[in-house]
């Protein structure tokens, strides 16, 4: 059985969330920045943009780029609801990252059904970037497997601490 941490919790899956969730940050604000950056300057190469099918800023700049190109529909293009996917990620990983420092179930559950809607997100913009777009755009796909990694944890955390209940009944 793996070493257990804070509260009979695998060691692991504290190492995991941080890495994760501090590599979505870091792309969320890269994918904030290149969108920004190309908005500003639309001659702008970002590092990610490797050639005419391998692009993303191509992406992020997208209508999928801002509200999952649904936001828009019942909003508005301009309206400030509609922001960057980028920056929901940006909410999103800082969330996984300060609810994994709570070991209550209600927080293992939320982040739990957190990860589902992320994952949904993925599966839903991987279809748009391989069906309507066409494109590849790496730091896209980190994203959906980060998405997916968070979900495996936190599973496993929902889990060991139902487990830790159990017991202690």
């Amino acid at each position: 059985m793996a070493a257990a941490g804070a509260q009979g919790l695998p060691t692991w899956e504290r190492k995991a969330r941080i890495i994760l969730c501090v590599l979505g940050f870091v792309l969320s604000i890269y994918a904030l920045h290149v969108e920004l950056s190309r908005e500003s300057n639309p001659d702008y190469r970002a590092m990610c943009d490797l050639g005419q099918y391998v692009s993303c800023s191509k992406v992020f700049t997208s209508r999928w780029g801002r509200g999952f190109g649904l936001v828009q529909i019942f909003v508005g293009q301009e309206s400030p609801l509609n922001q960057p996917n980028s920056v929901l990620g940006i909410v999103f990983y800082t969330l996984q990252l300060g609810l994994g420092l709570s070991f209550s179930q209600r927080a293992a559950v939320f982040l739990v059904l957190a990860s589902w809607v992320s994952v949904a997100g993925s599966l839903y913009l991987a279809s748009i970037l391989v069906f309507v777009l066409g494109d590849f755009c790496m730091v896209c796909v980190s994203t959906y497997a980060i998405n997916f990694a968070l979900l495996f944890t936190n599973l496993k955390r929902r889990r060991a601490l139902n487990e830790m209940k159990e017991k202690a009944e």
